[in-house]
């Protein structure tokens, strides 16, 4: 079969590779789309994937097309979105509730070959059913909207909270449309891409600008999300929390990024600093969520590319041109 490959440390290539078999528990899927990730980008610069090479790919759905001798749930033909996730359930995290942060985390695209590819295999506990109306070509989108379900757990919002969010690239979105479906007050949005700005002027903001200088709103926001992972968006956003306010660090940064804290100001203001991993017991969630239309995938795909242009969807994810790009087998 066809696959997208990352070889090395900066090359990404589409080659033939064996055609997957599935375990006895497992199924083969054939992929209709597969989103790209900042994480795929991380992968490709020597971070997160444990060796190299690999198929990346952890965003896709597609139909299914063989099933495992003791799969009973699920039978060729089913349509399915796919949790990356995988767990031990054996180390003290996965034991406390904690799987995200299982000391054996694995994830399908990560450690193991992904989606990036016209097939690729799934435990059948890790695929989700989907309805008729839900295109399988979008439900790719399920996947970062369960990272973004699980930052919203995280936060234990209240209602009637003001929030600024960093980055209004497709987590940024995410994090919006959850803000506003969460009861904020108001959400502002900061990007240094006017068109991205535009797109979140689309989806309803009630302020969008270069910088947070330039809101029109007096004090500082109960609620800051960092959705860049950039480390002068973080440190601007940590000084824009108010007293008894909480920064979620969303956006994965660089393993190298730093950035500077006023502990002083946090023990005599309460803020909270908090970060959220992944997915935590999100994902069913967010299928139900995508199903009921809490995103519209007209707005928040901007490309569709064949997979034989994977390294160059990686060059224009990397570049910040577009939002959400998928490609298709």
């Amino acid at each position: 079969m066809k696959a997208a490959v990352i070889e090395s440390l900066g090359r990404a290539v589409v080659t033939e590779v064996p055609d997957p078999a599935p375990g006895p528990r497992e199924v083969v899927v054939e992929v209709a789309a597969c989103g790209l990730c900042g994480t795929d980008l991380h992968i490709l610069q020597g971070e997160f994937a444990p060796k190299l090479p690999i198929v990346p790919g952890h965003e896709f759905a597609g139909t299914v097309v063989a099933t495992g001798a003791q799969v009973t749930e699920i039978t060729t033909g089913d349509r399915v979105a796919v949790d990356p996730s995988l767990y031990c359930y054996e180390c003290r995290y996965c034991r406390s509730g904690h799987n995200n942060l299982c000391e054996r985390w694995a994830a399908i695209g990560v450690t193991t070959a992904g989606g990036a590819a016209q097939y690729a295999v799934a435990p059948v506990a890790n695929c989700v059913k989907l309805p008729d109306h839900v295109r399988t070509e979008d439900a790719a989108l399920i996947e970062p909207l369960s990272c973004a379900v699980r930052g919203y757990d995280v936060l234990r919002s209240r209602l009637g909270s003001h929030v600024l969010i960093y980055g209004s690239g497709t987590m940024g979105l995410m994090m919006l449309e959850l803000a506003k479906r969460t009861g904020a007050a108001s959400v502002d949005v900061v990007d240094l891409n006017p068109a991205r700005l535009e797109t979140a002027r689309l989806l309803g903001v009630s302020g969008a600008a270069a910088g947070a200088d330039e809101l029109d709103r007096p004090g500082d926001w109960d609620v800051v999300v960092d959705a860049t992972g950039n480390a002068a968006a973080i440190q601007d956003g940590l000084g824009r929390v108010a007293k008894a306010g909480t920064f979620l660090q969303f956006g994965v940064a660089d393993y190298a990024t730093r950035v500077q804290i006023d502990p002083y100001r946090i023990y005599n203001q309460e803020i909270t600093i908090t970060g959220s991993m992944a997915v935590l017991h999100s994902y069913e969630r967010a299928a139900e969520l995508f199903a009921n239309g809490v995103l519209d995938p007209g707005v928040f795909i901007s490309d569709r590319l064949p997979l034989e242009r994977y390294p160059q969807a990686l060059e224009q994810f990397a570049a910040g041109v577009g939002r959400k790009i998928v490609v298709v087998p």
